[in-house]
């Protein structure tokens, strides 16, 4: 069974910095795309980062690009996001998917695996 598991999340000032972390089991996906996603308050899941399939390109939603980089470590099945200068715009919660298709997606509706999510809330 393909389990993704998201940690790092939590309260942070703005300006301040997070790690999130997501551990993969189940499955190798060191060829497939891993990204985040994030959903805050009455607002619909939104792309935030992905590295694509075959490990090469990665790619960010214009409001976090220059701010939060994604990496992964293949050898321990997972994918983290580095998140600098945070806003209060950044909170929301955070989830961890994987894509299996060569298709290069941020629609949600086409990724197929998800983590559960972690909260990130950052204060002004």
């Amino acid at each position: 069974q393909v389990q993704l598991v998201e940690s790092g999340g939590g309260l942070v000032q703005a300006g301040g910095s997070l790690r999130l972390s997501c551990a993969a089991s189940g499955r190798t996906f060191s060829s497939d795309t891993m990204g985040w996603f994030r959903q805050g308050p009455g607002k619909e899941r939104e792309f935030v980062a992905a590295f694509w399939w075959g490990g090469g390109s990665t790619y960010y939603a214009d409001s976090v690009k220059g701010r939060f980089t994604i990496s992964r470590d293949n050898a321990k099945n997972t994918v983290f996001l580095q998140m600098n200068s945070l806003k209060p715009e950044d909170t929301a919660v955070y989830y961890c998917a994987a894509h299996i298709s060569i298709l290069r997606t941020t629609d949600s509706r086409d990724w197929d695996y998800w983590g559960q999510g972690t909260q990130v809330t950052v204060s002004s």
